[in-house]
Order: C-alpha cells, then structure tokens, then sequence
C-alpha cells in the first residue's frame, strides 16, 4: 500500500468514525425531552466549537497570519457552522425528523460536489456519482422507513418551510466543510483551520445558547446531555471530521458522512425500541453499498494527475 492510498484509508476511517459519533445525537436528545432542539443544538455546536477552539489554541496562534489572510474562507466557514445546528433542529421541528434529517444530511454531497465542481473546478467521477446515487436512494428508503408507522412530529403547513431549512443546513454543512479544506489547502493545520472555524461559529452560537439554554440547568439530567453532545458528538467527532477532511475532498467526506443516519436508525431499534422494516434494512444495504463505492481503492493508471477528482484522489497532506 503506497503513501497516498494508506493516507486516503486514514481520511475515509476518521470520517466514518466522525459519522458514528454523530449519529447518537438523536438518542441522547430523548434523554432530555424538555430541553428544545435549537437548544441542544446552539449547546452541543457552540460548545464543541468553543472546545476545539481551546484545545487548538496554540496551533491557531501559529497559523494567525495564515489565517488572517484567508479571512473570507475562515469568516465564511464560521457563519456557516453557526447556521447549521438552527436550521437542521429547525428543519426537524417543523417538517419532522425524518424529512429534516433526510433533506440536510442527503442533500449535503450533492451541494459539496456542486460548489468543488463550480469553485474548484474539480470533476466527478463516473464512480463518485454511482455512490452518491446508491446513498441517497438509501437515505430516502430509510427516511420512508422510519417515518412509516410513526406519527410525524411537523405538521402540514410546516412541511415546505422545514425543507427549505433542510436545504439551508445541507448548504451550511457543505460550506464549512468546503472552507476548512480550503485552509488546508493553503498549508493551515487541519487542527487549526478546524479550531478557528468552529471557535468562531461557537462564539456566534453563544446569543442564541443564552436564550434558549435555561432548561439544560433546570437538572442534572439535562445538564449531562447537553455536556455529553458538546463533548462527544461536537468536539471529538469533528477532531476526527478535520482529520479526514485534510485526506480526502469534502465532497467524498459528506458523502461518507450518509453513515450517521444508519447509525441513528440502529440505536433507535436497540436503545429507544423502535422496529425498523424492511424497506429501512434495504436502505442502510444501499448506504453501506454507498461506502464501499466511494472508499475502495482507485488504481494508479486511472488517475490524473493534473486534476483532483472527488472520490478519486486525497487532499493535500496536511497534518493535523
């Protein structure tokens, strides 16, 4: 196994690591039902933003006049990061979970392709498109699964706006993840680039938290899931999310990241006690599918050099 491919296993593992971590976010918010899901978002993004941000303090110090002079990307990412968790919670309150989910997770490798392929000017492959093609069909048969036998939490005249927020999110997550690769790009640690990204959309996060977060104080029970979203899902899932993101283009990375809802639909089944039909079991076999499309070894006599392509090629080696 030469260099590159052993650095590109390494991405598509920290990836998926990030995916499986982020999938518990749903179970562990069943522990608090009192606590509002904009809440549990703003505390879970802001936090963990604020703690990468601290535990990265000195490599950003490094990279300071990097980073200045990459401001629009590390402004840009910041306000993104900010977005995200108030559209995605939102999306979910008023069209459902399973359509918010659906639409701002699925939507996300589509948008990242979009802007690498306008902004980048890279190409998708033949193989790229299949995968993406197998995840969202997955996607949708598990949100038509999981919705099946449940009844919706948004309502009618919610619908269309929650999609729309569903888009805004998938847009966000895809911008953020597209910025912080940018930097890294530019030769800024992907600690680093993370770090400030999320330090400052944890700062922009900090308002709506004051707003919304009584009820994560009314008890312990509260309080402990709100740490344990920050802590976990948030700073260590995208400690491994910026670690893959120096390895692999954005695009194949949220492509990847279609894992996080099979890992929430299994928790659901073994934790929450929710049955899952089979259409759902069909979906999580076309994520899977989806992986090992968008992971397997691409050839050297495939490649081309003077392009990168997503799905075929890592990102430049920047270490963590």
């Amino acid at each position: 196994m030469n260099r590159t491919t052993h650095e590109r296993l390494l991405g598509i593992a920290a990836v998926l690591v990030a995916a499986i971590l982020w999938g518990t976010t749903g179970t562990a918010a069943t522990f608090a039902p009192e606590v509002s899901a904009v809440a549990i978002g703003a505390a879970a993004m802001g936090g963990g933003g604020l703690m990468q941000a601290a535990l990265s303090a000195g490599r950003i110090r490094r990279h300071a006049a990097a980073l200045r002079a990459q401001w629009h990307y590390l402004l840009l990412g910041a306000v993104a990061v900010a977005i995200y968790p108030l559209a995605f919670y939102a999306s979910m309150r008023l069209a459902g979970v399973t359509i918010g989910t659906v639409v701002s997770i699925g939507s996300a490798p589509l948008l990242s392709a979009l802007i690498q392929t306008r902004l980048d000017g890279l190409r998708l492959t033949r193989r790229w498109m299949i995968g993406a093609g197998l995840g969202l069909a997955g996607m949708l048969l598990l949100g038509l699964a999981e919705g099946s036998g449940h009844v919706p939490t948004g309502t009618a005249s919610g619908v269309i706006p929650g999609v729309l927020l569903g888009l805004v999110a998938g847009l966000a997550y895809a911008l953020y993840s597209w910025t912080a690769s940018r930097l890294m790009q530019r030769g800024i640690a992907s600690r680093a680039a993370m770090g400030a990204t999320f330090g400052i959309g944890g700062l922009l996060l900090l308002p709506v938290l004051l707003v919304t977060g009584a009820p994560l104080l009314a008890s312990w029970g509260n309080a402990s899931v709100g740490l344990y979203m920050a802590l976990v899902p948030m700073f260590l899932g995208y400690l491994c999310f910026g670690h893959g993101l120096a390895r692999i283009p954005a695009s194949t990375a949220t492509t990847i990241t279609l894992f996080e809802p099979v890992v929430a639909a299994g928790l659901a089944v073994v934790i929450v006690g929710e049955r899952l039909p089979a259409m759902g079991w069909a979906g999580i076999l076309l994520i899977l599918a989806c992986l090992v499309c968008i992971s397997a070894p691409v050839r050297a006599g495939r490649r081309e050099p003077s392009v990168a392509v997503p799905g075929a090629e890592a990102s430049p080696d920047t270490r963590s």
